[in-house]
């Protein structure tokens, strides 16, 4: 059985990923913008949605309340209690099943859904062979003509968030940085969780590449944060509603242009098989 390592393993038992994507507008904005893309492409429920390393359940719960059949797996045994204490908060709308796995060894039968998504195995397999595993068995479990969402981090992200946060003053972060955009391997040599954990970070071509290569048909990579992540001002305009659509509405306009998507902290691929 596949198991990630001790080191991403601890992070997640150390942070509250529960809390990311409500607790600041960073996370916030990261959530509206990939519910509002997996909602394009999304067909009519109820459909069959694996959701693959879906930690906490924040997609899981938000689809099931939309009346999609849901499956989570995850790698993390406090990321699947926390899936299983969302999910009983919405008894009307449970998630049909929730399991601890790897998106390496899917358990799920052939051809047996008709969306997978893939929010965050990727950026934690650092190995092309690992990724291109967990692809194969998205492109396995989907029907055809079904959808998978993937997810990946900037190749760039480490870089803008360390400019953006002042912290290329000592030669650890400046290390970090260096690494980063010359290997694609995020590694975090101190004990400090805001330098996150071991992961590959993509160039938005590359993530494509290994789509296409694991036999799924590229729809689109997006831009999901774009540039707005990086400015303090954003925060601000997030509280107002009316600001809050200017913000999503500009993010949408550069959502697919070349030379922005390396700015966003995240990119989607969509594709089908």
């Amino acid at each position: 059985m596949y198991q990630l390592s001790e080191e991403i393993l601890s992070f997640y038992r150390q942070t509250q990923e529960s809390e990311r994507l409500t607790n600041d507008v960073r996370g916030q904005i990261e959530f509206a913008r990939t519910q509002e893309i997996i909602t394009r492409y999304l067909p009519d429920p109820p459909a069959v949605v694996f959701d693959i390393g879906g930690g906490s359940g924040p997609y899981a719960c938000w689809l099931a309340k939309a009346g999609y059949e849901v499956h989570l797996v995850d790698p993390v045994d406090l990321h699947i209690e926390q899936a299983e204490e969302a999910s009983n908060r919405q008894p009307e709308h449970p998630i049909a099943s929730i399991s601890l796995g790897d998106a390496r060894e899917l358990r799920f039968s052939s051809m047996s859904a008709n969306v997978v998504l893939l929010l965050g195995p990727l950026y934690h397999l650092t190995d092309k062979i690992e990724r291109l595993l967990a692809l194969s068995e998205a492109h396995r479990v989907l029907r055809k003509g079904g959808v998978m969402v993937t997810a990946g981090i900037s190749r760039f992200a480490s870089l803008l968030d360390f400019f953006c946060k002042d912290r290329l003053d000592n030669s650890v972060s400046r290390g970090i940085v260096q690494n980063d955009l010359e290997t694609g391997y995020h590694r975090n040599p101190t004990e400090n969780l805001e330098f996150f954990t071991d992961a590959y970070l993509h160039r938005p071509e590359e993530l494509r590449s290994e789509l296409v290569e694991a036999g799924f048909q590229h729809q689109a990579t997006l831009a999901v944060q774009g540039p707005a992540w990086l400015f303090k001002a954003v925060e601000s305009y997030w509280m107002a509603p009316e600001q809050r659509a200017v913000v999503l509405d500009l993010i949408r306009k550069v959502e697919a242009e070349p030379s922005i998507l390396g700015m966003s902290a995240h990119i989607l691929a969509i594709a089908t098989k």
